[in-house]
């Protein structure tokens, strides 16, 4: 966590202290995350939610909360609706970023206006209407919207090598939509779809049937001569 991690105090009139961390911060910053949800979910005074823009907007607050209350974690902050850093004509869904720190990583600055891990959220199953690809999850065919695929194009998070994205399960269960992503990533390398392969399968890290939450991983090829992209899946069963 951050308070583990040396800093050094800014000098009178800077904004903000610095905060050196390891290649390994990311990744404690995803768990971090991932533990927060089902107690975001549980809260009995979250008010009930099925849009993934409200859902989204609550679970903003209640991380931004835990974090200012954990210790080591208080130099964060959490978004919703930020622009991405590359394609400056689209919204990243949440992004993490510092608060009241310059935090440093292999070399990299990064203050309170850049992002340190851009977060995509989607409903399990996609909501019904006009121009909506029940595969929007992994691709849609009307438009650039499937979640993986906005990351493959580099139309999010161009600039990250590790990026997350949150499952909101509303129906079934993560084995079904387990089955049924690895489904339509299947199809899509069996039909030649451009950029597709069987290497864009996503795989269980661990599946947590107490508080009811499932974390994968998948890796994938991006285009435009981005390097690949690791993507990390949490799917909180809400129903």
């Amino acid at each position: 966590m951050l308070a583990n991690f040396p800093s050094t105090v800014s000098p009178p009139g800077a904004l903000s202290r610095d905060v050196q961390l390891p290649a390994t911060f990311r990744r404690e910053l995803l768990a971090f995350i991932a533990d927060e949800l089902p107690r975001w979910r549980d809260r009995s005074d979250r008010e009930h939610a099925t849009a993934e823009t409200v859902l989204t907007s609550q679970l903003c607050a209640h991380l931004n909360s835990a974090a200012r209350h954990s210790d080591g974690w208080d130099s964060l902050q959490f978004r919703v609706e930020e622009t991405d850093e590359k394609e400056k004509g689209r919204k990243i869904d949440l992004v993490a970023a510092p608060c009241d720190a310059t935090i440093w990583i292999e070399g990299r600055r990064h203050t309170d206006f850049d992002t340190l891990m851009p977060i995509e959220c989607k409903r399990l199953p996609t909501p019904k209407g006009k121009n909506r690809d029940e595969r929007e999850y992994v691709f849609s065919q009307h438009a650039s919207t499937g979640g993986i695929q906005r990351f493959k194009k580099g139309h999010h998070g161009a600039a990250h090598p590790l990026a997350a994205m949150i499952g909101y399960v509303q129906e079934n269960t993560a084995k079904h939509w387990y089955e049924c992503v690895s489904a339509w990533i299947a199809e899509l390398s069996d039909q030649g779809e451009s950029g597709w392969s069987a290497a864009d399968q996503i795989q269980i890290e661990s599946d947590d049937a107490g508080v009811r939450l499932t974390v994968l991983r998948s890796d994938h090829e991006r285009a435009n001569g981005l390097p690949p992209i690791e993507l990390r899946h949490l799917w909180l069963q809400m129903n």
